[in-house]
């Protein structure tokens, strides 16, 4: 059975070919308006969403399939192992995208379900916004050859399958990362990442994004925190340690790179709004292209076997 859980799961032709098959898609789109016909995409939430869900929701049904939304904790996932559910769930489904707080449960759903999964995103992954981000920067670019990324911020489940991705792709990424979210740490991947000299770590912003192509932020508190009383001294203090890392004018110093950001957005903290907005943003296609990379990650799965 095959599963996205990842990224580490696809290898560097099959990758691109997904990425390549999302843009032939945007621009064809009524070629595949039946691709899909009649299966059947259970979205699994345990974290809320807009991206992932709209996404998913919307391009089943541009390929001529249907998607049913199952709230985890408004379902009997919630108070029964998850390999009873999981076994249930796959025979009212042809495939699940799953949006889970841990990677762990991920891993069972997958380990017991009889049709394929997706990590719709996880507390160490989230495939889905990579693939969405390389064909983002296939589409601008026209290439992978030559690309450096930077992506500032948190080492977070975004970075770890950004991280999988450019290695596979032969992509340089240069990591400006004060503060690791210590439940997406993956240290096998960070060892084999450095080893394959498409990845490092740079602690001058500054020298980052003067080498870079396209620079990549993401919030510096999890969603699921950003309101959340109880979390309020640790927002403080990531906020005053990250500040100098915030992608403004001042920052970028008359360099000219693309902007990168995977929503939901926070102006004021890790980029300015005036970026966001600017004809060097590529934000608004980035977070388009989720739904179109994801149809074909979709087709890819339902006929991988």
């Amino acid at each position: 059975m095959n599963h996205l859980l990842t990224l580490k799961e696809l290898n560097r032709e099959t990758l691109k070919s997904i990425i390549l098959k999302g843009i032939e898609i945007k621009r064809n789109s009524h070629l595949y308006e039946n691709a899909c016909y009649r299966k059947g995409l259970l979205l699994l939430f345990q974290k809320s969403s807009t991206r992932t869900n709209l996404s998913f929701q919307s391009g089943m049904n541009q390929l001529g399939g249907y998607a049913v939304t199952l709230d985890w904790n408004q379902s009997n996932f919630s108070i029964s192992p998850i390999q009873y559910e999981a076994r249930y769930v796959s025979r009212n489904c042809d495939i699940i995208m799953a949006r889970l707080k841990k990677h762990d449960d991920l891993l069972e759903l997958a380990k017991y379900a009889e049709v394929p999964v997706i990590n719709g995103c996880c507390d160490r992954y989230h495939p889905c916004q990579a693939l969405a981000d390389l064909m983002t920067v296939y589409e601008v670019a026209g290439t992978f050859s030559g690309i450096t990324i930077t992506y500032v911020g948190i080492h977070n489940n975004v970075a770890n399958s950004l991280i999988a991705g450019c290695v596979t792709l032969g992509i340089q990424l240069l990591l400006v990362t004060p503060i690791i979210n210590t439940p997406s740490w993956d240290e096998e991947l960070m060892q084999e990442a450095c080893a394959s000299g498409y990845v490092g770590n740079v602690a001058s912003l500054s020298d980052a994004i003067s080498r870079s192509d396209f620079v990549y932020t993401d919030t510096w508190v999890d969603m699921e925190f950003f309101q959340d009383g109880h979390y309020e001294e640790e927002k403080k203090r990531r906020v005053e340690l990250m500040m100098p890392y915030r992608l403004n004018r001042d920052n970028l110093q008359m360099h000219t790179p693309y902007m990168m950001h995977d929503m939901p957005i926070h102006p004021g903290y890790e980029i300015e709004a005036e970026l966001v907005e600017s004809e060097r943003s590529v934000i608004y296609q980035q977070a388009e292209n989720r739904m179109h990379v994801q149809k074909a990650l979709l087709l890819y799965l339902l006929t991988a076997g």
